[in-house]
C-alpha cells in the first residue's frame, strides 16, 4: 500500500536543487519566513517580556534583537541558495561527513521537541474553536488531528509547504490585524504604554535580548533547507530578513500586548488572544490565528527534521522519516507538562545552536571564501572535507569552547547583554584560529564554480 501511496509524496532528497527547479521568488520567500515565525511559541515569548519590561522597551529589544539575530540565518540561507544543498549537508564541509551526523541528530531531536510543543498548542486552539461553536471539548483528539494534518502537508515536500505557507501567511496577517483592531476597541493602548513594570518572569533587558537572539538562532538549521529553492541570492537574503523581522515584531508584539492587557484587566497572565477576547465575542478569530500560525511552523519542523535524518542515513527515501517523525510528534504532544519549561528550552537551544552555526558560517565564508565543492560534500568519504577519519577536530574543539561559554554565561554567571552574540563571535574567531594554524592544515584553494 505504501509503495502505491509514495508516488503522491514529495521526492525531496539531499541532491542539490537545480536552478531550473527553484520555485521561491521574493514574495514566496517573505511569506515562507513570515508564516514560519508568526507562531504561538513566538507569541508566548512576547508574553514573557511584559510587564517585566516597559512595553515600548520590549518592542525595541524585539526589533533590534531580531534584526541582528537573523543575520546568521540569512548567511546560512545564502549558502543553501548558492549550492542548492540542505543545511546539514553543508555541515559536512565544516564538521566532516561523519562529524556532521552529530549536529544532524541534535537538530532532529530539537525539532521533534518543537513539534511536540506546537502540536499541543495547535490542538488547544482548535479545541477552543470547536468548544466555542459546539460545546464539545477533547484536547487529545484535536491535538492528534492537527498533527495528522501537519504530517499530510509535510509528506508533499517543499512545493506543498510553499503553497500552504503563502495562503496561511495572508490569512494570518488579515486575522492578526482584526485581533489588534478588536483589542483596540475593548482596551486602552495608552494604559499599556504607561503600565508599571512588575517582575513576573525574571526577565531583564539582557535576558530579553538573549531570548530574542536565541529565537532567531533556533531557525538557522532550517535556513538552507528552504532557501536552496530561492531563485537568486538577493531574494534569499532580502526575503528572509524582511519576512522574519516583520513576523517576529508582529508575533512578539502580539504576545506582549495580550500579556499587558490581561494583567491590567486583573486576569491570569496569558499570551493567547483568544482567551483575552473571548468575553467580547472575538475569541474564535483569535483562536484561528493561533491555529494557523502553529500549523505552518510545525510543517516546517517536521520537514527539516526529515532532512536531518536523511543526512544521517542518506539512502532512505524522504517519506519514511517524515512519516515516522510525524507519528512521534503526535505521541510526544501527549506528554504532560511540556509547556512548563518553555523559556529554559529557548535558552538551551541558544546554547546548542549558536556555537554550532558559528563554526559553519566561519568555515564557509572565511576558511573556504564562500565556496564549497558540491560533489565532495555529497561524496560518502567526504573528498577534501574528510579531515581526520571524517571528523574535523578544529570544528569540535571550537564548538566545545562555545558551548561551555554559552552554559557559563547563560546559566552560571549571566552577562548583562546576554550570551548569544559574545558566544557566536568568540566561537567563530576561535574556529578560524584553530582551523588555520593549530589542528587542521589549510585545505587547497577551490576553483571558482560555474
Amino acid at each position: 500500500m505504501f509503495k502505491n501511496l509514495s508516488q503522491y509524496f514529495g521526492q525531496d532528497s539531499l541532491a542539490p536543487t537545480s536552478a531550473a527547479h527553484r520555485s521561491l521568488g521574493f514574495g514566496g520567500t517573505t511569506a515562507l519566513w513570515l508564516g514560519a515565525n508568526v507562531v504561538v511559541t513566538t507569541i508566548l515569548t512576547g508574553m514573557l517580556l511584559v510587564p517585566d519590561l516597559p512595553f515600548l522597551q520590549a518592542l525595541l529589544i524585539v526589533l533590534v534583537g531580531s534584526g541582528i539575530g537573523i543575520l546568521p540565518l540569512v548567511l546560512v540561507g545564502l549558502m543553501g541558495q548558492r549550492t542548492g544543498l540542505t543545511t546539514m549537508v553543508l555541515a559536512r564541509g565544516s564538521y566532516g561527513p561523519l562529524g556532521a551526523k552529530l549536529p544532524s541528530l541534535v537538530n532532529l531531536l530539537t525539532l521533534l521537541a518543537w513539534s511536540w510543543i506546537q502540536a499541543l498548542l495547535a490542538g488547544m486552539s482548535l479545541n477552543y474553536a470547536v468548544e466555542h461553536l459546539t460545546g464539545y471539548s477533547n484536547l487529545p483528539l484535536f491535538t492528534i488531528l492537527c498533527e495528522t494534518l501537519v504530517l499530510a502537508i509535510a509528506l508533499r515536500g517543499h512545493l506543498g509547504i510553499e503553497r500552504v505557507e503563502r495562503w496561511a501567511a495572508i490569512g494570518m496577517l488579515l486575522l492578526t490585524a482584526a485581533v489588534f483592531y478588536a483589542m483596540g476597541r475593548n482596551f486602552e493602548f495608552s494604559a499599556l504604554l504607561s503600565m508599571p513594570q512588575e517582575p513576573r518572569n525574571e526577565i531583564t533587558p539582557g535576558i530579553a535580548f538573549d531570548i530574542v537572539i536565541a529565537t532567531a538562532f533556533s531557525w538557522i538549521p532550517l535556513a538552507a533547507d528552504y532557501n536552496r529553492n530561492c531563485r537568486s541570492q538577493g531574494i534569499a537574503a532580502t526575503g528572509t530578513w524582511v519576512g522574519y523581522v516583520a513576523a517576529t515584531l508582529l508575533a512578539m508584539g502580539l504576545g506582549a500586548t495580550v500579556s499587558g492587557f490581561s494583567v491590567l484587566g486583573g486576569m491570569e497572565q496569558t499570551y493567547d488572544p483568544a482567551v483575552l477576547l473571548a468575553g467580547f465575542g472575538f475569541g474564535l478569530p483569535a483562536a484561528i490565528v493561533v491555529f494557523l500560525s502553529v500549523m505552518t511552523t510545525n510543517v516546517m519542523c517536521v520537514y527539516s527534521a526529515s532532512l536531518s535524518y536523511l543526512n544521517i542515513s542518506p539512502k532512505t527515501r524522504f517519506w519514511k522519516p517524515a512519516l515516522c517523525i510525524g507519528v512521534l510528534s503526535i505521541l510526544g504532544s501527549q506528554i504532560p507538562g511540556i509547556l512548563d519549561n518553555f523559556q529554559s528550552f529557548l535558552l538551551v537551544i541558544g546554547s546548542v545552536f549558536i556555537p554550532a552555526f558559528a563554526v559553519l558560517i566561519a568555515d564557509y565564508f572565511v576558511i573556504h571564501r564562500g565556496q564549497y565543492e558540491v560533489a565532495d560534500l555529497l561524496d560518502e568519504n567526504g573528498g577534501r572535507y574528510r579531515y581526520l577519519a571524517g571528523i574535523n577536530p578544529a570544528a569540535f574543539a571550537a564548538y566545545a569552547l562555545g558551548a561551555a561559554l554559552a552554559y557559563y554565561w547563560g546559566w552560571v554567571s549571566p552577562l548583562p547583554v546576554g550570551a548569544s552574540l559574545p558566544v557566536f563571535v568568540i566561537t567563530a574567531v576561535g574556529y578560524v584560529i584553530l582551523r588555520r594554524w593549530v589542528l587542521v592544515p589549510q585545505a587547497p584553494r577551490l576553483t571558482q564554480q560555474g
